[in-house]
């Protein structure tokens, strides 16, 4: 396992980090794994030299934190590894069951440590950025949580990069502290975050992690996973013909490697200069390793031409562009791809 400084904080975490979106309880979603069903994957995952932990209260509406704080209790000592959770999303129907005024962060908080069985989170993140409450309040009450001692660090997901430049200044001019880690979407078909917030993260000292490296499955080139049948956002975010295109030169590349697509695209995200870790949402101790092998696995120029001719600019993957997105249309093959293109057709 490779181990990288989070940005420049001192802390530091595995090039791999463990997804936990999919443990939990089915009765949230139907590629729900359970606690039996989670363990190997996260002992697995651990023995693999994993130190870094990803779970939201979302969720499984909070089952997700029971389940896997359980099995961390069982399979690693505390102080090894580094866990982060996310507040944000609704755990409710009733008032301020969601969102980052202080009183719900504050609430989200000691609800998280009480479901994880912990004292402390490593990170505590915004799952998104609150349009509706002043940022003063939110990161006011963020660096309440860090000098309580509930959390270590904090950080940030999903957001436009002004917003993220809200958050930086206000912790600035207030002398709080800042977040050190950025989670955010990157995969061969969804590439966006390139342009403003990966280059605003370098510059400002913030580590970068990376969820969907697979794009929501469509990159491991079975559509017919549990997860890709069920899960509709995947059709709403990577329904296009330039998604379906990129999917293709992936299993072409990977075929011609001799090793799976998932690999070849988790290889892409890994070697891209800007990501300090890439998250890992794996079904079976064997969908890990490839991962771990992605470590390891270096592209040719022309592996490359053919991974990311395909992309074309598209609208952002956000909270605030759900159902308005625009399809793109890709380019041409070229070079030894477009060779053998020619001699299918």
């Amino acid at each position: 396992m490779e181990y990288i400084r989070l940005g420049q904080s001192g802390l530091k975490v595995s090039r791999l980090c463990l997804g936990t979106m999919n443990m939990g309880t089915p009765d949230w979603k139907p590629w729900i794994f359970n606690e039996a069903q989670s363990e190997p994957i996260v002992r697995h995952a651990l023995e693999a030299g994993v130190n870094f932990i990803d779970l939201a209260d979302f969720y499984s509406t909070g089952v997700g934190e029971e389940v896997v704080g359980r099995i961390l209790k069982r399979l690693a000592r505390r102080e090894e590894i580094v866990v982060t959770t996310k507040v944000g999303y609704d755990m409710g129907t009733y008032q301020n069951a969601g969102g980052h005024s202080r009183k719900h962060i504050m609430d989200g908080i000691d609800g998280s440590l009480t479901r994880l069985g912990m004292d402390y989170v490593d990170i505590f993140m915004l799952h998104f950025f609150d349009v509706n409450t002043p940022v003063e309040e939110t990161m006011s009450a963020m660096n309440d949580i860090v000098r309580a001692g509930k959390a270590r660090y904090i950080g940030v997901s999903t957001m436009y990069t002004w917003q993220f430049a809200k958050i930086m200044q206000a912790c600035e001019r207030n002398g709080w502290h800042k977040p050190v880690n950025m989670q955010l979407q990157l995969n061969l078909a969804y590439r966006e975050e390139e342009r403003e917030m990966i280059p605003y993260c370098a510059d400002q000292g913030v580590g970068v992690s990376v969820f969907s490296p697979l794009a929501r499955g469509l990159l491991t080139s079975d559509p017919n996973s549990t997860r890709n049948q069920t899960d509709f956002f995947t059709a709403q975010m990577y329904g296009d013909t330039a998604s379906r295109e990129i999917a293709a030169s992936v299993a072409r590349v990977a075929a011609a490697r001799g090793v799976s697509p998932a690999q070849i695209a988790q290889a892409w995200v890994l070697n891209h200069g800007g990501v300090s870790s890439m998250l890992v949402g794996a079904d079976t101790p064997a969908q890990f390793d490839s991962a771990l092998a992605a470590l390891d696995t270096q592209l040719s120029a022309d592996e490359l031409h053919e991974l990311e001719r395909n992309y074309t600019p598209c609208d952002l993957i956000n909270d605030y562009t759900a159902g308005k997105r625009i399809a793109r249309e890709p380019r041409p093959a070229q070079g030894a791809f477009g060779q053998t293109l020619e001699k299918a057709a």
